[in-house]
């Protein structure tokens, strides 16, 4: 099949049987059809969300245990990256089963709070800049490929729309559970 125009899109969302019944959370915030669309969009209003933070902010938990904004930006960038990197050996027909990742693991290890707000918010542009980049382009064969993730059968699609899901999820978090909460200086 041709290759996809840019700024078009797979015809229809993924169906139930695409991916993991635990990821229904992610998949079912997702509005719309045009997840390449959403995903860019996505991009502009973590860009806005974070432009008015400062690094005080950046270092608010809202309880003990939880992660801080920075690790939470973190987090998001590093699980992109792993679903991206996904969706990739699965569209270009690699049937190699993947493995999971343990999110608090990364976090511990990312050293987030050792680096700058404004960095972390950069770094997760231009790595949802490289998100789109990668599905744009894709035949509606490659969207449709399925391969097995964590022991879960997958779809690109699914991924794609996983990806946009795990962004969504941890935006209202941070507007309702961290940005509600700071205290003013």
């Amino acid at each position: 099949m041709p290759a996809m125009s840019p700024g078009k899109v797979v015809s229809s969302r993924p169906e139930a049987s695409e991916y993991a019944s635990f990821y229904e959370t992610y998949v079912s915030k997702v509005a719309g059809e045009d997840i390449v669309a959403t995903l860019e969009a996505q991009r502009l209003q973590m860009a806005q969300l974070f432009a008015a933070r400062s690094e005080r902010e950046g270092n608010f938990r809202y309880a003990p245990g939880k992660w801080t904004v920075k690790e939470t930006l973190g987090h998001m960038t590093d699980s992109e990256r792993i679903f991206a990197y996904r969706a990739l050996r699965i569209a270009r027909q690699d049937t190699t089963p993947l493995s999971g990742f343990e999110q608090d693991d990364y976090v511990r290890a990312g050293g987030f709070g050792d680096r700058s707000l404004a960095h972390l918010a950069e770094e997760f542009g231009l790595v949802r800049s490289a998100t789109v980049a990668l599905f744009r382009p894709l035949s509606q064969e490659a969207w449709l490929r399925r391969g097995s993730a964590n022991k879960n059968e997958v779809t690109v699609r699914a991924l794609a729309y996983i990806i946009a899901g795990h962004e969504l999820h941890h935006r209202e978090i941070l507007q309702e559970r961290y940005f509600a909460a700071i205290p003013r200086a």
